[in-house]
């Protein structure tokens, strides 16, 4: 299995350098096609009471965010010199509440999407937006990138995280490509005995046979929680193993605008130290 065709996700972030040669880095390991897309959000003035705004003032704010998305697009037409890579070029403006529909639609013809991390530091709730669309709605795995970056790409050590859910099986058959290409794979079940029959007698072993069948040499981790956080035990785990990639399944639904994950993907998302690639 390869990947041949990418969606980069370009911002203006502080994460998007990274997360550009992080994806290049891919394209170029699989010779992939690049497509970069930069989202555009229509220019939006409210109106005081009884004030009409120039149709010009709009268009000029238009103009001016057209603009930053070409540059932001240069950028990556600039990284990507180093590969001697062609990068497909897209941008799309649209109101700013149609921007993850338009996301989606563009990742539904790709074999993945890449998106950076919601940023603390920013107003993180249309970057949210954008996040859970690019897994829950596209159809396709989502890589996120965290904003200081991927330590290797494609990455050597990737961790699976198992619970034999149809989420988790998904997100590790999508990640294949990756796991072919790993020097180091674990398949790592949290608190296996809470999981009842749903990662079999023996947890884990069953993906690891499955994954075996590709090819692939996969270690079994049990790992008890202790009573601490599932999310928290899976980070410890990936820094204790040296991990560059996590593999999950990946939950989550929007209403009125406020992005509300399931608990484990929230939090790492917020607290994500490698990149995740998450499939629904």
């Amino acid at each position: 299995m390869a990947i041949r065709d990418i969606l980069l996700l370009v911002d203006g972030g502080r994460g998007s350098t990274a997360r550009i040669d992080a994806t290049l880095a891919l394209a170029d390991a699989w010779d992939a096609h690049l497509v970069a897309l930069a989202l555009v959000p229509e220019p939006y003035i409210p109106a005081a009471v009884g004030v009409n705004i120039p149709p010009e003032i709009l268009e000029q704010q238009r103009r001016r965010a057209e603009e930053e998305a070409d540059a932001l697009l240069s950028r990556v037409d600039e990284r990507a010199g180093r590969f001697a890579r062609p990068v497909e070029r897209r941008r799309e403006i649209a109101p700013i509440d149609r921007l993850p529909v338009l996301f989606a639609r563009h990742g539904r013809h790709a074999d993945l999407v890449v998106v950076g991390q919601p940023d603390p530091e920013e107003n993180t709730a249309d970057q949210a937006l954008l996040v859970e669309s690019a897994f829950m709605h596209s159809g396709r795995p989502a890589l996120v990138v965290p904003y200081i970056g991927a330590r290797a790409m494609p990455p050597e050590t990737v961790i699976c995280c198992w619970d034999g859910s149809r989420e988790a099986a998904r997100a590790i058959n999508d990640a294949i490509p990756f796991l072919e290409k790993a020097k180091r794979v674990l398949v790592t079940v949290v608190d296996p005995q809470s999981l009842g029959g749903r990662v079999g007698p023996i947890a884990g072993a069953d993906m690891a046979a499955h994954l075996a069948h590709h090819g692939i040499a996969v270690e079994v981790k049990d790992i008890e929680s202790g009573g601490l956080d599932v999310a928290d035990v899976i980070l410890s785990h990936a820094a204790d193993e040296g991990a560059d990639m996590l593999v999950m399944g990946g939950y989550g639904h929007s209403r009125l605008r406020e992005i509300i994950f399931g608990g484990t993907t929230q939090y790492v998302l917020e607290h994500m130290t490698v990149p995740v690639l998450f499939a629904h």
